[in-house]
């Protein structure tokens, strides 16, 4: 009998296709090692993209693919994951203590786009990120409701704030310091140089993704984003209805031209599901956000139905992911997650970290 080559072993590999990066792991650079000695076969994975809910399947997927080639007695896959930095605007420099920022943004308010930005943060942690989330909703603050948080950020040592934590996530917000009913009465350059500080005075604690919740729009708070906050990619948020898709073709092309990738289209609020009867009705329309993603060449990342859950459960401060962490909408916010951090792995890595800086002396 003939041994089993790693070629054989490639060729079987190459057959499996990641639904998130949309392509086999052999070409996306994912395989690190493939070990044959005689019948027994091993294969070291490792994803740029945190896939907790998705290892076990995807090994026993490569495993079969592996375990169908002659000779072959035994299979070992390994995978892992590892979230690398990525490349920002030009001209702004990352931040210490944090890999890559992503930018939920909608064209206009009362898609739930907050309530999507803090379920993709508790999705992505659930698949085994670091994550942060900072409110930059000046005016209208939620994700301290939302996190179901009550208490001001301390600092120790005098300059950075340390972030508030809930549900594993780092967060930060204007509404850990302000009454939860005082109104920010602040004109634009207040909350700009605001949010600016939100951002650089927190000390950020080795997070692989920031969320920045943005408000709604396209105005002064979306530029300082642009100018001078270091993103790696944006995901925009609508719902079915015209209305909403219109704006957010505004929210889309405003990040092309300030050159920050759009990852991706999540629409909102798809079908309303009835908590009696389990009826299925499209009442903002059908099919809107993948029709614009087709239009704008960009990707569909998923649609999130009209549930009352998902509105009670963030209301109470306990979100969706952590209140039923094993349910069917769960689990929509984390294959969102992980097609959103692939879409991302995808992208030009940053290795500024790697080059040293030259210092010229005079001796």
């Amino acid at each position: 009998m003939a041994d089993v080559s790693q070629l054989q072993v490639e060729t079987a590999l190459k057959a499996v296709i990641d639904p998130y990066l949309e392509q086999d792991l052999v070409t996306a650079k994912c395989v690190k090692n493939i070990g044959v000695s005689g019948g027994q076969v091993t294969v070291d994975v490792l994803l740029g993209y945190p896939a907790k809910g998705w290892q076990a399947a995807l090994a026993a997927k490569l495993k079969e693919k592996v375990a169908a080639i002659a000779g072959v007695t035994d299979v070992t896959v390994n995978v892992a994951s590892k979230v690398a930095t990525h490349g920002v605007q030009k001209g702004v420099k990352p931040i210490e203590g944090v890999k890559n920022i992503i930018a939920v943004a909608s064209g206009k308010g009362g898609v739930g786009k907050s309530t999507v930005a803090v379920n993709l943060a508790l999705a992505l942690s659930a698949e085994g990120a670091r994550v942060g989330i900072l409110d930059a909703d000046i005016y209208g603050p939620s994700q301290p409701r939302m996190l179901g948080v009550k208490m001001k950020p301390e600092s120790k040592d005098g300059r950075k704030m340390e972030p508030i934590m809930s549900y594993h996530l780092q967060a930060m917000s204007i509404g850990f310091m302000v009454d939860e009913e005082t109104p920010m009465i602040w004109r634009g350059p207040m909350v700009t140089q605001a949010l600016e500080q939100l951002f650089k005075d927190t000390n950020w604690d080795d997070v692989d993704y920031l969320i920045i919740d943005l408000p709604p729009g396209t105005g002064d708070v979306q530029l300082t984003l642009a100018q001078k906050i270091p993103v790696t990619g944006a995901v925009i948020v609508t719902t079915p209805q015209d209305i909403a898709l219109l704006d957010a073709r505004k929210g889309l092309k405003m990040f092309e031209k300030v050159e920050v990738p759009v990852l991706g289209i999540v629409e909102n609020m798809s079908t309303h599901i009835c908590s009696k009867c389990g009826h299925e009705e499209h009442i903002f329309g059908a099919g809107g956000g993948s029709r614009m993603a087709e239009e704008y060449d960009v990707d569909f990342l998923g649609a999130i139905p009209l549930d009352i859950r998902i509105r009670e459960q963030t209301d109470s401060g306990k979100p969706t992911v952590v209140a039923d962490p094993d349910g069917r909408l769960a689990e929509i916010y984390r294959d969102i997650a992980r097609r959103v951090a692939a879409k991302l792995s995808r992208k030009k890595k940053d290795f500024s970290a790697v080059f040293p800086n030259i210092v010229i002396q005079n001796t």
